[in-house]
């Protein structure tokens, strides 16, 4: 199992770029679909943590989804997994870095690259959006973090925790008036 994890998150790490985000999909394709390792609404809230958490989003994913499946070890091993790739390609790309700067394709490269991972994080906010935007509170509570984040400068965990108390009070209030209804 902790093979199986390293090498999970060394492909993860290996066939993604552009960070936390990019690797969404990835993350839904390998940890839910494949290994069944987490529900969707676990990955979403995993990832919500991860968002909150000092470091690299990718990395606290890593050592959550490890931790749950096989302890400290499993999280050892997710993140090595997850950062193997990356710290082997910054020794290869900083070997070649000073030909490679003022190169004409690969700064078209990198332009590619860019609008690729622009398409997958849009892939998987739909994704998201399927399972975490399923009624009016939901939407209502979307609308507002994310005025908040266009509009001010509030910090992404001051977002995320807004909106968590804000499903705790949703919660009650909806606990509340099925128990006054008679449960029905």
């Amino acid at each position: 199992m902790l093979l199986k994890l390293f090498l999970s998150f060394a492909y993860i790490g290996t066939f993604t770029f552009g960070g936390g985000y990019a690797m969404l999909p990835m993350f839904q394709r390998i940890l839910v679909t494949k290994n069944n390792w987490l529900t969707e609404p676990e990955m979403i809230e995993f990832f919500s943590i991860s968002q909150c958490l000092p470091g690299v989003i990718s990395t606290s994913t890593a050592v959550l989804v490890g931790y749950k499946q096989k302890g400290t070890l499993g999280s050892i091993a997710a993140v090595l997994g997850i950062v193997t790739p990356s710290v082997i390609l910054i020794i290869i790309i900083a070997s070649i870095l000073s030909n490679l700067t003022d190169h004409p394709i690969a700064s078209r490269a990198f332009m590619g690259l860019r609008v690729c991972v622009s398409v997958l994080i849009l892939n998987a906010v739909i994704n998201l959006w399927k399972n975490a935007i399923v009624d009016k509170p939901a939407i209502i509570i979307f609308a507002l973090v994310f005025l908040g984040a266009i509009l001010t400068s509030l910090p992404v965990a001051l977002l995320i925790a807004f909106a968590g108390f804000s499903g705790i009070v949703i919660a009650q209030y909806r606990k509340i008036k099925n128990s006054e209804s008679g449960g029905a």
